[in-house]
């Protein structure tokens, strides 16, 4: 089905019957479960955006391969520009949502699988890159949510995939005939599983030779047999069970991408959604390609959220009658300077992009990881100086069901009154979502989404061109070059 509105993607997820646990029980419809709401709602957006006018130019762009008007979430970037608005489209979302809208992941291993698999039949002649381009026009032609499944639960850490205790801790090939392969495993921390619809599987890491089984790259429908899915716990996550209260924070929408862990138990995927067999020598260009399209991302959509705490920073000093103070404002001039680093780090791996040889254009790998470790920082220092502004409050302030309560509603009224002229219950709500949005659950996902600080400083090493750095000081030095 070609999926336009909220209603069409709604829809499309009743539809799935995919196998969905929840605290232990099985789920029949996501749609209908509050734990699944709040992220549904956040996905939705990526298609009513896409129907407004004035966020056309950002949120649709031009099929390459079909010449057709696609939702930008399922192209393949065609241009420097295209990267760049690519950022700026999240920015706007993180805006209108102020939480994780899931589609990029996807966006991502769809770009990242188009020129390796490329470079994978140029050595081989392999039939990987047609199959790439047709999965793409399909999900195109849809307008599907996609799941880019990289993450491998990895077990035994100081062990590779083929020296594992219990080989399914890296997802393997199993079986292979001449209808397509069998596969095994798990993928963790998978942002919008629960909501999507297909899975785009990856290697989580670059690979040996011996590790030949491991090196597996395909597509599988999130309803296909022996897929199985296990819902993560967020921080306070069953606030969003009651929408109408003040204990949500952000009632509409998620707090981060509703992550499960995904089992892959004997799943059949037939040889056109196969798109990598066995070339463990492409496994670490796909990861890394990967990362540097993720880790693009992250100046977008977390200098939008960072530009939400900062409004709610701004409004709780209000609401307490401290905006005037001068700590306070330079506190306010420092978070917005944070936001706006980390976007132009964005911007800025964007503008520095380059083509590849399959002809779709990738960020500057270096800036892009620059970008990503010092979101890993500014991010907690965002929420940190919001918490500073805000108070101990956002730590101890009474249940929405005290605040309802006719005996004791009255002081929780009278006591967490702020200035004259705002309501108790909306300086409760904008603590709430201050509390929400810095909350354990959102800094993590900023700190080891797309990669923790020490995967961004491994490339500085690789990317970071040292030895020619000693050069140029050698020269300026006056050091003879064998010295």
């Amino acid at each position: 089905m070609m999926i336009r509105t909220k209603e069409d993607y709604i829809k499309s997820l009743k539809e799935l019957k995919h196998v969905v646990y929840y605290r232990g029980k099985k789920v029949e419809d996501v749609t209908a479960h509050p734990a699944f709401l709040p992220h549904i709602n956040a996905a939705a957006k990526t298609y009513e955006l896409a129907l407004d006018p004035q966020y056309e130019e950002l949120m649709t762009a031009t099929s390459h391969l079909t010449g057709k008007k696609i939702n930008r979430f399922t192209h393949i970037h065609q241009s420097r520009e295209d990267l760049i608005k690519k950022v700026q489209m999240l920015r706007l979302i993180s805006h209108e949502t102020g939480s994780c809208f899931q589609r990029c992941v996807g966006f991502d291993a769809m770009n990242s699988m188009y020129s390796t698999s490329y470079e994978i039949d140029e050595k081989y002649g392999t039939p990987y890159h047609q199959r790439v381009k047709k999965f793409i026009e399909f999900i195109q032609e849809n307008n599907f949510m996609v799941v880019g499944s990289m993450t491998d639960p990895k077990g035994d850490r100081s062990k590779g995939p083929s020296q594992q205790p219990d080989p399914d801790v890296f997802t393997h090939g199993v079986e292979k005939n001449d209808k397509g392969i069998v596969i095994r495993g798990a993928k963790a921390h998978q942002t919008g599983a629960i909501n999507s619809h297909f899975m785009l599987i990856m290697p989580t890491q670059a690979l040996r030779p011996e590790d030949k089984d491991f090196a597996i790259a395909c597509a599988v429908p999130v309803n296909a047999p022996g897929v199985t899915m296990i819902f993560g716990r967020q921080t306070n996550e069953e606030r969003k069970f009651d929408a109408t209260g003040v204990d949500a924070g952000n009632p509409d929408y998620g707090l981060v991408g509703g992550e499960a862990l995904v089992v892959l138990d004997n799943v059949f995927v037939p040889w056109e959604q196969v798109f990598m067999f066995g070339e463990t020598e492409f496994a670490g260009t796909l990861v890394e390609r990967f990362a540097t399209l993720h880790r693009q991302n992250y100046g977008g959509c977390k200098g939008g959220l960072a530009d939400i705490i900062v409004g709610a920073s701004a409004l709780a000093a209000d609401y307490q009658g401290t905006s005037q103070a001068s700590h306070v404002k330079d506190k306010l001039a420092e978070m917005t300077h944070l936001a706006e680093t980390i976007y132009t780090g964005s911007i800025a791996c964007s503008a520095m992009g380059h083509k590849t040889k399959a002809g779709n254009w990738e960020p500057d790998a270096l800036l892009a990881n620059t970008t990503k470790y010092n979101v890993s920082k500014n991010v907690y220092e965002v929420a940190r100086l919001a918490h500073d502004v805000a108070g101990g409050i956002i730590a101890t302030m009474p249940f929405d069901d005290d605040l309802k309560n006719p005996e004791v509603g009255k002081y929780v009224q009278k006591y967490l009154k702020g200035v004259a002229d705002v309501s108790t219950e909306d300086r409760i709500r904008i603590l709430r979502l201050i509390e929400n949005m810095t909350g354990g659950t959102a800094l993590a996902e900023s700190m080891h989404g797309a990669g923790s600080p020490q995967a961004q400083k491994v490339m500085y090493m690789r990317l970071g061109n040292i030895e020619q750095k000693k050069k140029m000081a050698k020269k300026l030095a006056k050091i003879k070059e064998n010295a």
